[in-house]
């Protein structure tokens, strides 16, 4: 079987009714997309399976031969964010990060699917189903808003955590200070 991961062409050697989710993350040491419940209910093992969101844990690799995979490493990173990713950043939307990979997975969807003129109803929609224990939602939802709106920075958004200028503080990523 063949998977497009990221963008690179993979020759999967698993059974093909091994989880695409165990695919990825023990064959392809891809590791973004989370083995959270197991059971398709918490969405942190979301990734794109060509660009429609796919709970990874429920697809038997062998639905995806084929097709094009995108995960979160595939969005930018450190020094080139995506809008999505940037959004995360700029509105403080993870916490402990577990479930972020499957929210940015679900909000690029969103956004692809769009026009930039998405409504809240449309944004809860499309997380629903995606859980949380460290957040209430509300710093996710506005990061997601703010995202297919196209008001985020990416250009400012870095994983740059080292000081700057006389008496600077270092800031540690997802911090609001």
């Amino acid at each position: 079987m063949r998977l497009t991961v990221n963008g690179v062409e993979h020759e999967v050697t698993s059974p093909p009714l091994a989880t695409l989710l165990h695919v990825l993350r023990e064959e392809l040491f891809v590791t973004s997309p989370k083995a959270g419940c197991q059971q398709g209910g918490c969405g942190a093992c979301t990734v794109l399976v060509d660009g429609e969101p796919r709970r990874a844990c429920l697809m038997p690799v062998a639905a995806a031969d084929g097709a094009a995979i995108s995960t979160v490493e595939g969005l930018g990173d450190a020094d080139d964010l995506s809008t999505v990713q940037a959004a995360f950043h700029e509105r403080y939307a993870a916490q402990c990060g577990f479930c972020t990979s499957g929210f940015m997975m679900a909000a690029e969807a969103l956004i692809n699917r769009g026009d930039g003129n998405v409504e809240r109803e449309e944004v809860l929609e499309a997380l629903s189903g995606h859980l949380c224990r460290c957040t209430g939602y509300v710093k996710i939802v506005d990061a997601v808003t703010a995202a297919a709106r196209g008001d985020v920075a990416p250009q400012r958004a870095s994983a740059d955590t080292e000081p700057h200028g006389d008496g600077a503080v270092t800031l540690v990523p997802g911090s609001p200070a």
